[in-house]
């Protein structure tokens, strides 16, 4: 029995805001190797391919290690987890400032930025979900929707730091700086509001029992179950079309003799609607079911890739760019209380960690495979294509999940 405190604030805020600010300097950093890119190029003369190749090695290390601090968080909370990661995450950076080979490069970030970044979505959506009943999808939303707000002032910062201090002297400031700031945000969370006194928002007595309790289910339990591989499926698909579109949509909009610049800001309304789309579906999971709320992203992006087959005026990539993005954003927020309806909290984290993977082996297998496409048709068009019968394959998927009734809405 919890013994709730007085009404006051609810500490859940704190946790989402310091949960935004985690993933925020995670991967806001992160995407800042795109700006270290062109001086390492520039300094050891290595090809793109490999140097690009570490970027890729955190990335699946980002997802297989995310099963690891999923089941860590459901043990012994997020604090402790991406307090080690945050350490792992600033070393690597640090680190990185002293290479003089390739292998150092791949040590030092594809490994250990990798683990670090492990510390991010998995433990913090888990926790978020375990802090709310209602609202738990736009609180997920608001959360995850650090990662533009990093990318944008952090991709800045970069910038200004390596043109007046080089790219070494900056990794060592950034390394430094995200250590200090994330070990200091992650000592607000806590696992579940218990351990404030406090009750999940949403549930306004002691004694009520969780809409959720009495489906709580084991990651063997769960993988036991058709609910469980069409979810995995679905998101796996999910990582496929957005990393298939997301590395080339650039180089295929300028394919079209769209300007260098017009075709980098196609990129930029795919991630400014990505942002939008995070909160406001989040929001709508919550009121329509995250499942229906799911399809319907998996539907916009499928519909979105499809019209791309046809666009060749900039007006119509931008509308793309629109569509596309408000859906795959919307995607992010639904994918961790849905996990929460149909497999409870108990084992939430690892569960969320292992369809999480199924993202980023998509992210990673998809830019590879639309790439081998286009160099043998000299065309994108069967890569997209194949990316929105994918996401149509989703939101199918989606639709024939059968979950649990809800009666705390």
């Amino acid at each position: 029995m919890i013994e709730a405190r007085k009404p006051g604030m609810f500490y859940g805020y704190v946790v989402v805001t310091a949960g935004f600010l985690i993933i925020a300097i995670m991967w806001g950093t992160n995407y800042t190797f795109g700006i270290f890119f062109e001086p390492l190029l520039a300094e050891f003369g290595w090809t793109r391919a490999m140097t690009a190749g570490a970027f890729s090695l955190s990335f699946i290390l980002y997802g297989l290690l995310g099963v690891v601090a999923g089941r860590l968080t459901d043990r012994f909370g997020p604090r402790i987890v991406v307090t080690v990661c945050a350490l792992f995450l600033g070393s690597g950076y640090v680190l990185v400032s002293q290479v003089n080979a390739i292998w150092q490069l791949y040590l030092f970030y594809g490994v250990m930025v990798g683990v670090g970044l492990s510390g991010s979505f998995v433990p913090i959506a888990s926790t978020v979900a375990r802090w709310f009943v209602r609202r738990r999808g736009l609180m997920t939303g608001i959360a995850i929707s650090g990662v533009g707000v990093g990318m944008l002032i952090l991709s800045l910062g970069a910038n200004w730091l390596i043109s007046n201090y080089g790219w070494r002297s900056s990794y060592i400031t950034v390394g430094i700086t995200a250590a200090v700031m994330l070990a200091v945000f992650a000592q607000f969370l806590r696992r579940d509001p218990s351990q404030v006194g406090q009750l999940p928002y949403g549930k306004s007595e002691p004694e009520e029992k969780d809409n959720l309790r009495g489906t709580d289910i084991s990651l063997g339990g769960a993988a036991q179950g058709r609910q469980f591989w069409m979810l995995s499926v679905a998101f796996l698909c999910f990582g496929l079309a957005i990393g298939a579109v997301l590395a080339h949509i650039v180089l295929h909009a300028i394919g079209l003799g769209v300007s260098t610049t017009s075709a980098g800001a196609i990129l930029a309304v795919t991630g400014g609607l990505s942002t939008v789309g995070r909160i406001v579906m989040g929001s709508a999971g919550d009121r329509i079911g995250h499942k229906n709320a799911l399809a319907i992203c998996f539907g916009l992006m499928s519909a979105a890739l499809f019209w791309l087959l046809f666009a060749k005026k900039l007006w119509m990539l931008y509308l793309f760019a629109v569509i596309f993005g408000f859906g795959y954003g919307g995607i992010a927020p639904l994918q961790s209380p849905l996990i929460a309806e149909l497999f409870g909290l108990s084992s939430h984290g690892v569960i969320l960690g292992v369809t999480e993977f199924g993202v980023a082996l998509g992210e990673t297998i998809g830019p590879v495979v639309a790439g081998h496409i286009f160099d043998i048709t000299r065309s994108y068009h069967l890569a997209f294509l194949a990316s929105g019968v994918i996401g149509l394959l989703g939101a199918v998927l989606m639709s024939r999940l059968k979950t649990v009734k809800r009666t705390a809405l």
